[in-house]
């Protein structure tokens, strides 16, 4: 019977991480779960592994995260002492900040059209989430000579703003599942030669790169819709890049800001409140006022999450003073991602509320967000202010209220093709679960719509 060899590296990491066994195995379960993995790795596999045996599948991926999130660098499967797979060596990219954003992003978006899976399994990278930090002075012009045979203008710079709204009001009506592949295909194809070419001036050029960084914000957007946070983040931090690469004022901090969120979401606040602090120092006096209401907006949130409740509501209600200040400012093409900024500020003030404990306030703006973005366009977005202002009635104990809205939101839900919404409608039945033996009629529809909905899409 072979002997093992114990494995030296990954024992010297576990024991300069400090976790136990039995810990570790929850930190890889956690990371598995992000990826939509189902685990159940314990204290005998993290023994196993270390005395030589090899994980099965993604989970070495998954443990060269875990480690990674807890010893604050970027960790490969390879630096754990385990076989290499034929994707390992790529497992890292797009995690770091290059001289040329397009060097990183063609190789990725070659891999997505080939249905590449170690991208989209992906876990979310802690230490990757600082990179803008350390990298907030803008870069000097890297831009490449690219023989298409003419020189760009303003005109294709339009055009590409059209096609990234284009693309992005499918996003909205439709979800992040519908033209991720065209995308994918436009910016390789079209955009990416159009950012190395040669420019009539230097604000064209800027133009350009900023455009292609609201097309890479976008495809980020449709990964996070998919559930993919991983590829999401690689994506923004590329457009990040590209951001800072064009040198408009704001464009690079708004990523910084949309980063925040993202960290927000996935409960990994270790750089939140850091990347909207500088995302909005990088921006305010150099932005419109909506604009800056969207920084302060997020900054508030992150605030909020760090506990600081006085100096949160203050950012927010500044954030609204400045909504009305100067209604009538144009919103840089970069700063509309989500559509009306007012929309954006009243949807993220409630989750400050939210945030703080108050569910009705918190309701109401998640009401008056939904209200004031148009509905036909931003389907995707209405219905998920909705769900959340269901689930602020339903924590203030009012049942009907919260089945009514719940029933509101899904009247947007039709044709929309969303992970968000799934786990949206399915959070919503579990919420019900405890009302059903009540024989409330408000409960038995809802509870009935939401299992259609769930078993056509």
């Amino acid at each position: 019977m072979a002997t093992r060899t114990p494995n030296i590296q990954l024992s010297a990491l576990v024991a300069e991480s400090g976790l136990t066994y039995e810990a570790l195995g929850k930190a890889v379960c956690a990371v598995a779960a992000e990826c939509g993995t189902c685990l159940r790795t314990n204290k005998s596999n993290v023994e196993h592994w270390i005395s030589g045996s090899v994980p099965r599948g993604d989970t070495p991926r998954y443990l060269a995260v875990a480690l990674s999130r807890r010893l604050g660098r970027l960790l490969t499967p390879a630096d754990l002492g385990l076989p290499s797979a034929a994707d390992d060596e790529n497992d890292t990219i797009g995690l770091s900040i290059g001289s040329d954003p397009l060097d990183i992003l063609m190789p990725m978006w070659r891999y997505e059209l080939d249905r590449r899976r170690f991208l989209t399994a992906s876990a979310y990278s802690v230490a990757a989430a600082s990179l803008p930090l350390s990298h907030v002075q803008d870069i000097a012009s890297r831009t490449k000579a690219a023989n298409i045979g003419y020189t760009v203008g303003m005109a294709e710079v339009a055009a590409v703003r059209d096609m990234i709204q284009a693309f992005s009001e499918m996003d909205e009506r439709h979800g992040g599942q519908h033209g991720r592949s065209a995308l994918v295909t436009y910016l390789n194809d079209d955009v990416a030669p159009l950012c190395r070419a040669r420019f009539r001036t230097d604000k064209v050029r800027q133009e350009m790169l900023s455009a292609a960084s609201r097309g890479v914000h976008l495809l980020g957007w449709k990964s996070y819709d998919a559930g993919q946070q991983g590829l999401a983040q690689r994506y923004y931090l590329q457009s990040y890049a590209l951001a800072t690469e064009s040198g408009l004022h704001g464009h690079d901090g708004f990523v910084m800001r949309t980063m925040a969120m993202q960290g927000l979401k996935l409960h990994r606040p270790e750089h939140c409140l850091t990347l909207a602090e500088t995302g909005l120092n990088r921006a305010k006096g150099r932005v419109d006022a909506q604009t800056e209401a969207l920084f302060r907006v997020v900054h508030a949130h992150t605030l909020a999450k760090s506990g600081n409740q006085r100096a949160a509501l203050a950012e927010a209600e500044h954030a609204r003073t400045l909504l009305s200040g100067a209604p009538g400012d144009e919103v840089p093409f970069w700063a509309l991602a989500w559509g009306p900024p007012a929309a954006s500020v009243y949807s993220r003030t409630a989750k400050v509320h939210e945030t703080l404990g108050d569910h009705r306030a918190a309701a109401e703006l998640y009401a008056l967000a939904a209200a004031t973005r148009p509905g036909d366009t931003y389907a995707r977005v209405v219905a998920l202010d909705l769900v959340a202002g269901a689930e602020m009635h339903l924590k203030r104990g009012s049942i009907e209220q919260a089945c009514a809205t719940w029933h509101r939101a899904i009247d947007h839900m039709d044709g929309v093709q969303s992970v968000r919404i799934r786990k949206a409608v399915s959070r919503m039945r579990s919420d019900l679960a405890r009302f059903r033996a009540r024989g409330l009629r408000c409960v038995a529809d809802l509870d009935e719509r939401g299992r259609d909905f769930l078993a056509g899409t």
